[in-house]
């Protein structure tokens, strides 16, 4: 009832979906026509302005983040064991996603679901900080492809160059490295690690909730019958 009367928070209210990995809920921040970059405030769930896009950096497809995602140990564990390097940790944000699509979305703020195809394993100042590439489901243009391999490689580039340049400013030093692109297989391995480390962070936030609110309860009818005694 609490969940009818008030709105959820994007990242820990709306479920990823009973379809995942193949399908996920993503809950869109920014879309291509933005000038600013915005995200979703962890405290509020209400999107704020992180920063102006930069220069002519255009973000080129639908982006967002995988609810009830956390991107941690398990998922820095992989990069490592991927890349063979060490001391990398994981950025502790919601997994990233672009979604492709050929329908103009005019407004962010939105759910949708969406196949994973592949992902860009990328790291930012020795944080993983992959990004996973997918199409919107059922989508007349992108939706036959299943995987990152099937992508023209003008739009494998062009979400890559965004995706090195979007935080760098001229004359600076890059900050974003990926190491690899990889395909459907090793985005959903990457899903189900981050499933896991939100698992691990945030536990059964809907269990505690429900159990903190039957206390509630019990202690509101306890109030009850010690007023009526005191009458």
């Amino acid at each position: 009832m609490i969940g009818l009367r008030y709105k959820s928070h994007p990242w820990h209210g709306i479920p990823i979906g009973p379809k995942t990995p193949e399908v996920v809920s993503s809950f869109i921040e920014v879309i291509p026509s933005d000038t600013v970059k915005y995200e979703v405030d962890k405290l509020t769930g209400y999107l704020k302005i992180d920063r102006p896009q930069k220069f002519s950096n255009i973000v080129p497809a639908l982006y967002g983040f995988v609810p009830q995602t956390y991107c941690h140990d398990s998922v820095a564990e992989y990069c490592m064991e991927k890349t063979g390097r060490e001391g990398i940790v994981g950025d502790q944000d919601p997994l990233d996603i672009c979604v492709l699509t050929e329908r103009e979305v005019t407004h962010g703020n939105i759910i949708v679901n969406a196949m994973p195809i592949g992902g860009f394993r990328m790291i930012d100042g020795g944080e993983a900080d992959d990004k996973i590439i997918a199409v919107l489901e059922n989508d007349e243009v992108y939706g036959k492809w299943k995987d990152i391999k099937e992508l023209p490689s003008s739009v494998i580039n062009r979400l890559q160059h965004y995706f090195l340049t979007y935080k760098q400013l001229p004359g600076e030093e890059p900050k974003c490295e990926i190491t690899h692109i990889y395909g459907r297989e090793e985005a959903q391995e990457v899903i189900q690690r981050s499933q896991a480390d939100y698992e691990t962070h945030y536990g059964d936030l809907e269990g505690a909730l429900s159990l903190t609110l039957f206390e509630a309860f019990n202690f509101s009818q306890r109030q009850q019958g010690i007023l009526k005694g005191l009458e």
